[in-house]
């Protein structure tokens, strides 16, 4: 079981006999999350949710990188560790956390390129991270487990080795990703942006990182591209069709992760609406007019 915030703050050795004060922040699809004030410094405290290692979360890895980000600015420091509890402090960031409609104002996706781009020139991650690998092992737990994906998904399958054949014709470098950035994801201090949560990070390919966010942020045609300009400093056909095709197995992927998280998560969220959500999106582009043109794009 995952300890209590109390049983938290009593194990940190820092924190003995000085005035701490907790309070629940209502944020998160996996974890509990905690504000806690030692005196007058504010921490984030992170407990794991349960089970997330059939997610295919590995704590150790997720802190190593943590502190990575960190070294690369882009992430706040680690303040303390629980390795026998998966917990870590965080330095707490005076930043609202973004949402879909704040990122999608004028001038975001520059402002995101310009934090991405800081995160992949940084120091390299401790392992590495493969959404095709990813989809496969979740979709073996779901058969395991006999977990209820959305219609029309297994029929589907078949162009995934297409889309992973065509990605690799001329493969980018990899570099330290987060991949999974949703909005909440992104903080905003008021001069730059952070990033934070990183239990899915790993090297990777940049492209699936800029579609992953395209995603989740819900950009249309010219936002994807003005995000590829922004990073690449060009948005050409290869460029946008790579991102397109990454922004396909992004849905593949958080579709089973949602289905599992259904399953198992104890936390009130609706992830079977959440996965069918995705697994729409990620057929209409699989059965759409571009979507043989993009492959072939990326090819040539």
């Amino acid at each position: 079981m995952p300890p209590t915030i109390e049983q938290v703050i009593a194990a940190i050795p820092d924190w003995a006999g000085r005035s701490v004060t907790a309070e629940r922040i209502a944020a998160g699809l996996t974890n509990t999350n905690y504000r806690v004030d030692v005196e007058d410094k504010p921490c984030f405290v992170r407990i794991p949710g349960a089970a997330t290692e059939l997610l295919a979360v590995n704590r150790g890895n997720e802190l190593h990188n943590t502190r990575a980000a960190a070294e690369a600015g882009v992430a706040p420091r680690v303040l303390h560790s629980l390795p026998d509890w998966d917990v870590f402090v965080l330095d707490w960031l005076s930043a609202r956390t973004m949402s879909v409609e704040t990122l999608n104002s004028v001038g975001m996706p520059a402002r995101i390129a310009e934090i991405v781009r800081r995160l992949h020139a940084g120091p390299r991650f401790r392992d590495d991270f493969d959404m095709f690998r990813l989809s496969e092992r979740y979709l073996a737990l779901v058969d395991e487990r006999d977990i209820a994906i959305p219609a029309g998904y297994r029929e589907h399958m078949g162009a995934l080795p297409r889309i992973e054949a065509a990605l690799a014709v001329h493969p980018l470098a990899s570099v330290p990703c987060h991949n999974d950035l949703l909005a909440d994801n992104y903080l905003d201090d008021g001069e730059r942006l952070w990033i934070v949560d990183w239990e899915y990070s790993g090297n990777g390919d940049p492209t699936f990182e800029l579609g992953n966010t395209c995603q989740e942020l819900g950009y249309d045609d010219a936002q994807a591209t003005e995000l590829c300009a922004a990073y690449f400093g060009e948005a050409s056909p290869a460029l946008l069709a790579r991102m397109r095709l990454q922004m396909i197995m992004s849905d593949v992927g958080w579709t089973l992760w949602a289905a599992i998280q259904a399953r198992i998560s104890t936390i009130d969220y609706d992830f079977t609406g959440w996965a069918e959500e995705r697994w729409a999106r990620a057929a209409t582009a699989l059965d759409g007019q571009d979507f043989e043109s993009w492959l072939e794009a990326v090819r040539r």
